[in-house]
């Protein structure tokens, strides 16, 4: 649809709106660049606000919301009848003439559509905007829709972000003739941004002949959802020179793209445009500025505008704690979240999956619970984006029971709630559930995306299913929409890995459409290690080497290959590769958690206030274990001992959280063990039997996989 400057025929006297122009050379440089360097020039403006902050810039990708307000409100609109229960959202157009005039029926056609859009009933309004067209015909009279009718519609396009049906609406003004005042301009520049219609909407602001600062917010706003950052900086920038004046909206959505940019110095300088301009201490500026700083790394900078905010609201709070999270400091965002609780300010349910994913990343499994139930006791218990955090969390600690309850009883799922899922089942070596709930999500319509496939490969892996993996995988190299990436191709390495296809996991590798990555190598030195393969363990160990020359895990993983093959004259130049590199084993640390306390244990630990209790109870497993056949393996490096300590394996960190969660829990109770090193393969063995003499489920999250240790074996079926 060709656009000319007679679009918005307009009912009030008009001005032409002039355009400055910026110097040239701000466009010559990178988007990044330009925009620096046009907010410098701004800032220099600013009598008393030029503030440069020297923070060190980093990207981050941790989504807070933070609601903005909205300059632009439809037009108050005839309230309705206060009983509706929907009889006549389908008219009859037969009956509707039978009753009526031809000149009443536009008129109640235009009624219905309004009590619609009330009732947000979108897509039935726009359907009975068509049946409008017809009955209206080609009268062309402008008064047979009115501007209220229209302000409805465009708001049903907004909601139903449909490009269609606002070109539909937009047209049919056009071509009756409708006189554009301010409002009904901006709205129309509202509706096209919201539809994905970017391109256009630029089109339209430009041949505006007469812009407020509604206008000027409504760009900008638009041009930062669509991730048009740098634009959006431009175009403030040239507004400021217009108007030399902004709001607190304005500086809310500025904030934003710098925040896009991952700008902390544009950032600070808007901050300090705010000051001057006493908005600063505004509650959505003090958010959008809280969340701009924390994903920029400045997490100090985030909590003195958190500090300094006179009315602290759900957002605000919710905005510094999950930029805690975000930065790492996950115990300080726990501790904020509890002065949120004493504050008496309602936590909605974006606290609570903020809070989830904290409690997994801690793993702490029982405050989750406690987040669990508050979201059930504040009625949020079916909050999609909550119960998908919940769903994740359970998966992690491996209780897949609870995870798929909740999955079930979520009313409505999105890609992510059927990924976090199948992720579980992957992870945990219930390869066949993974695979059924993918046919599953197909059958339902939702169409899978590069993670799905992924969980699904690595469910594959873990449970063996080559067939199954080949299968998909062939498919998404046929399919031009799910094209493999890096992490699929370094799944079927690890799935040919397992079976031992060696010779074919290594051509995978070659013959991949993009060079080698080092998960792609790393899968196979792997399946090297368990099978033994000395010969292509050295080849995928010299390709890491060079990828990654400090990462101590490859030179461990070459090193057992060497020493329980009996090479000894091979491990020991490993060890003196690491030596001279100036790579040593440190200690490990294990994690389990007691009556809600979390207790971490080192190698030979003896801090713990019980250690007595400890180890004798350690020292009475080993003899149950040694009679199921039990023999310590000596050629093994264990990742979390040092060198000269490899003298009494009973006493690693995994099997002493282990002995405490046995004294400390009933006989029936299962254990849960969180440790940031892989598992060695002689613990691995001792917990397998401690599980049988036991009877007790072992669920230990290591820096490999999960493994689930039930009546003497292992879900991982012995590949990690």
């Amino acid at each position: 649809m060709l656009m000319d400057s007679n679009i918005f025929p307009c009912n009030s006297r008009c001005r032409s709106a002039h355009v400055p122009s910026l110097p040239h050379h701000l466009f010559s440089r990178s988007p990044e660049r330009r925009s620096y360097e046009k907010v410098k020039i701004f800032s220099q403006s600013l009598s008393g606000s030029n503030v440069f902050l020297s923070i060190e810039r980093k990207t981050t990708y941790f989504d807070v919301r933070c609601s903005l307000e909205q300059d632009l409100k439809p037009r108050p609109v005839r309230k309705p009848l206060p009983i509706f229960d929907g009889s006549d959202i389908e008219p009859s157009f037969r009956e509707s003439k039978n009753n009526q005039t031809d000149q009443s029926l536009p008129s109640a056609l235009c009624h219905r559509i309004e009590r619609l859009v009330f009732f947000k009933k979108y897509k039935e309004a726009i359907d009975l905007f068509e049946i409008l067209g017809l009955a209206v015909g080609g009268s062309g009279s402008p008064e047979a829709i009115s501007a209220t009718t229209y302000d409805s519609l465009i708001t049903s396009c907004v909601g139903l972000k449909s490009a269609r049906a606002a070109l539909s609406v937009f047209r049919h003004m056009k071509e009756h003739q409708f006189l554009f005042d301010q409002y009904m301009m901006n709205r129309i520049l509202q509706m096209h941004l919201k539809c994905g219609m970017v391109a256009r909407a630029r089109r339209l602001f430009d041949l505006m002949p007469e812009r407020n600062l509604v206008s000027w917010n409504t760009f900008i706003s638009g041009l930062v959802d669509a991730a048009s950052y740098d634009e959006a900086m431009e175009i403030f920038l040239v507004m400021w020179e217009a108007l030399s004046s902004v709001t607190s909206r304005t500086i809310a959505i500025i904030v934003r793209a710098a925040t896009g940019l991952a700008s902390v110095s544009i950032g600070g300088q808007l901050h300090a445009l705010g000051i001057k301009f006493r908005v600063h201490d505004n509650l959505f500026v003090s958010c959008a500025l809280i969340d701009m700083y924390s994903k920029c790394g400045s997490i100090d900078q985030a909590r003195q505008v958190f500090d300094q905010m006179s009315e602290k609201n759900v957002v605000g709070w919710n905005s510094i704690i999950a930029g805690y999270a975000l930065n790492g400091y996950s115990e300080e965002a726990l501790d904020l979240y509890y002065e949120m609780q004493e504050s008496n300010v309602k936590l909605d349910h974006f606290t609570y999956s903020i809070i989830t994913r904290i409690c997994a990343r801690l793993g702490s499994l029982e405050q989750g619970k406690q987040a669990h139930a508050g979201l059930i006791r504040n009625g949020f218990g079916k909050d999609m984006v909550a119960c998908t955090a919940l769903v994740d969390l359970y998966c992690k600690w491996g209780r897949m029971d609870d995870a798929r309850n909740l999955f079930d009883m979520m009313p409505h799922k999105n890609l992510i709630s059927w990924n976090a899922l199948m992720g579980g089942y992957a992870n945990h070596g219930m390869g066949a559930q993974a695979v059924a709930m993918f046919g599953r999500m197909v059958k339902d319509g939702m169409a899978p995306n590069h993670v799905t496939f992924l969980a699904i490969l690595s469910a594959c892996s873990y449970s063996a299913m080559l067939s199954k993996g080949r299968k998909i995988f062939e498919s998404m190299v046929k399919d031009p929409k799910s094209t493999p990436r890096a992490m699929h191709y370094a799944c079927m390495v690890d799935l040919l890995g397992r079976e031992g296809n060696l010779d074919e996991a290594l051509s995978l590798i070659k013959n991949a459409p993009f060079p080698p990555t080092a998960n792609m190598w790393a899968a196979f030195l792997r399946a090297c290690r368990i099978h033994k393969n000395h010969v292509l363990g050295k080849l995928a160990a010299e390709e890491l080497y060079g990828m990654e020359p400090n990462k101590l895990g490859n030179y461990i993983v070459l090193l057992n290959i060497y020493n329980t093959t009996g090479r000894l004259n091979e491990a020991a130049l490993v060890l003196e590769t690491l030596k001279r590199k100036g790579l040593r084993l440190v200690l490990a640390c294990s994690w389990i958690e007691i009556k809600k306390q979390p207790h971490r244990f080192i190698y030979g630990d003896k801090s713990h206030t019980q250690s007595e209790q400890i180890h004798k109870r350690l020292e009475t497993l080993m003899q149950e274990i040694a009679k199921e056949g039990y023999l310590p393996q000596r050629r093994c490096v264990f990742p979390d001992v040092l060198e000269h300590d490899q003298r009494i394996t009973g006493y690693h960190s995994e099997l002493l959280a282990i002995a405490f969660g046995l004294i400390s829990t009933p006989n029936f109770y299962p254990l849960q063990v969180l440790q940031g090193h892989r598992v060695c393969d002689d613990c691995h063995n001792a917990i397998k039997l401690v599980s049988l003499v036991t009877r007790r489920e072992i669920v230990m999250r290591d820096a490999s996989c999960f493994h689930h240790f039930r009546q003497g074996s292992c879900s991982c079926r012995d590949y990690w």
